[in-house]
């Protein structure tokens, strides 16, 4: 068993002082990197750190993925956590507004034990056996290719400038965990155990969930951890050329030119050292908590929650029973009732300035370019519709930017006394960054290049028709899909909609649409992204 104070630290092949950034204790997690073309100098420490973070993240999602198909297991998602997710720890899960994302979870760091009354005098401890075996062996590489073309051209008073820019970049992470063990409390136990056990209300970490109505407790009962030291490496290239033709003209005097060209290249290897007994993924057992502090195991079902207060006049939600379980990726949706629930916030952002949507189209496509930006906007956005004020100081300085724009973009379209249309207007934003976020990560890269206004509205005819489910034929002489016609176009459109489960099929100057079997959530949130991003041309 690891001892649960040691907190795993990273140590990197560097001469920055590794006690500025986590502390002294170094011992645990070890990085390398080579092959990097950037000085290092240039390199910040909180890219570093985000790199470290990013790479355990992927790490464990890769690898329940792989291996757990019925959904039970929960990825670890950062380093600092590892520490905190000790069998029995209490665990709050916070559902989404929006039923595509994934609950997020915490570890507040306090055991089932530590939120109970005292008992009887003489009442055993909370100690129910513990049982160990091996799981799997485990060994892995995934990775992506993205490729960009690009024109452009910039007319000035004085100069005639033209540049094209094309780019490569592939990224590939190998995992290699080893014998996995699996560790997990004997639910038997625990439930004869706790059935007469009550928690004490007042304690801070009962009292903090039970204010949100989308959190959930829940007590940690498995866990999947490594067993020996091993090694996550990811590799990245990146080749791009730029080519720049100017003409100006000089001082009334003639005409000069140039031409050039040239290309970069970067490659990086970043190597992470993951210790034995790291917990890589978990799973938890959700509990229902009465008023009185009595609480179930919910052991079927995620039906987890607080129980219902009732005033002297009503029934006042005090939990989230209006959402008693966990949507089913593949249940039936009728997408069209679904996209006419949020025509509201689609209509709120169409009357914007045009400036103002101009500017928010275009600082959503760039967060497009990087789906980690997407998940940060997703989270940040998330808090300040709560009523939180996100701290922007953890973020990258490039997300950080495309926040504070888009923050200061909502503020510049209310007035000071107008917060319930800021409140709304940040919902709307909120609702298609969500749904970004619920794309898949080659479909937004995709989308990322379908920005322009007539690309858009085509698009939008296409996800309305495929709500619809009419399964009509559409005709591309019709002046909204037009654009469809170049090959280019239709070529990313069909990618889209592939990587969303549903097949774009031409012939001739007619298009229809065909959904895959069993294709989840994926057609609404694709539709959802791009109607909200159409309503910002």
């Amino acid at each position: 068993m690891p001892n649960s104070n040691t907190l795993p630290c990273i140590l990197f092949n560097s001469t920055f002082p590794l006690h500025c950034l986590f502390g002294s204790r170094s011992n645990y997690f070890q990085l390398s990197k080579s092959r990097c073309r950037k000085d290092p100098g240039e390199e910040t420490p909180e890219t570093r750190s985000t790199t470290i973070s990013q790479m355990f993240s992927k790490a464990t999602k890769a690898f329940v993925k792989d291996t757990d198909h019925d959904g039970r297991l929960i990825p670890v998602s950062s380093l600092n956590d590892t520490d905190k997710l000790n069998l029995r720890s209490l665990i709050v899960k916070t559902r989404h507004r929006c039923f595509w994302q994934e609950p997020k979870y915490q570890s507040p760091g306090f055991t089932l034990s530590d939120v109970l009354k005292p008992g009887e005098p003489g009442d055993a401890p909370l100690s129910p056996t513990v049982k160990e075996c091996d799981f799997v062996d485990y060994s892995g590489t995934f990775g992506d290719k993205k490729e960009m073309n690009a024109d452009g051209n910039v007319q000035a008073k004085v100069a005639d400038f033209k540049f094209t820019l094309g780019g490569k970049w592939s990224t590939k992470q190998k995992l290699s965990l080893g014998s996995l063990n699996k560790e997990k409390v004997d639910v038997k136990e625990l439930y004869n155990y706790s059935k007469d056990r009550v928690m004490d209300m007042s304690h801070p970490v009962i009292k903090q969930t039970r204010v949100n109505p989308r959190a959930v407790l829940g007590v940690l009962t498995e866990r999947i951890m490594t067993s020996l030291p091993c090694p996550v490496t990811n590799n990245v290239r990146m080749h791009g050329n730029v080519g720049a033709n100017v003409s100006a003209f000089v001082a009334l005097s003639g005409k000069a030119s140039m031409k050039q060209s040239g290309s970069t290249q970067t490659d990086r290897d970043v190597s992470l050292g993951i210790p034995a007994n790291t917990v890589m993924a978990y799973s938890l057992i959700e509990l229902f908590v009465k008023c009185n502090g009595q609480f179930e195991l919910c052991l079927i079902r995620n039906n987890g929650g607080f129980e219902k207060v009732k005033s002297n006049y009503e029934f006042e939600e005090d939990g989230i029973m209006d959402l008693v379980c966990d949507f089913d990726a593949n249940s039936p949706l009728n997408r069209n009732k679904e996209l006419e629930k949020l025509s509201s916030h689609f209509r709120l952002l169409s009357v914007l300035p045009a400036a103002k949507r101009s500017s928010l189209l275009q600082l959503l496509k760039t967060t497009m370019e990087d789906g980690e930006a997407v998940s940060v906007l997703e989270s940040v956005l998330d808090q300040t519709c709560d009523g939180e004020t996100p701290d922007l100081g953890d973020l990258e300085e490039s997300e950080r930017e495309t926040v504070q724009a888009i923050l200061d973009v909502v503020d510049q379209c209310v007035g000071k006394d107008e917060d319930e249309i800021r409140s709304s207007l940040l919902s709307a934003i909120h609702l298609i960054v969500s749904a970004m976020d619920g794309m898949t990560d080659e479909g937004i890269s995709v989308l990322g290049s379908c920005c322009s206004p007539p690309v858009l509205q085509a698009l939008q005819i296409l996800v309305q028709h495929v709500a619809a489910g009419s399964g009509e034929t559409l005709s591309l002489r019709d002046a909204g899909l037009a654009v469809l016609t170049e090959e280019e176009v239709f070529g990313r459109a069909e990618s889209l909609f592939g990587h969303s489960k549903v097949t774009l099929k031409r012939e001739e100057d007619t298009l229809r649409t065909e959904m895959k079997d069993l294709p989840g959530y994926l057609p609404l949130v694709m539709s959802i992204t791009v109607k909200g991003l159409a309503s910002l041309v």
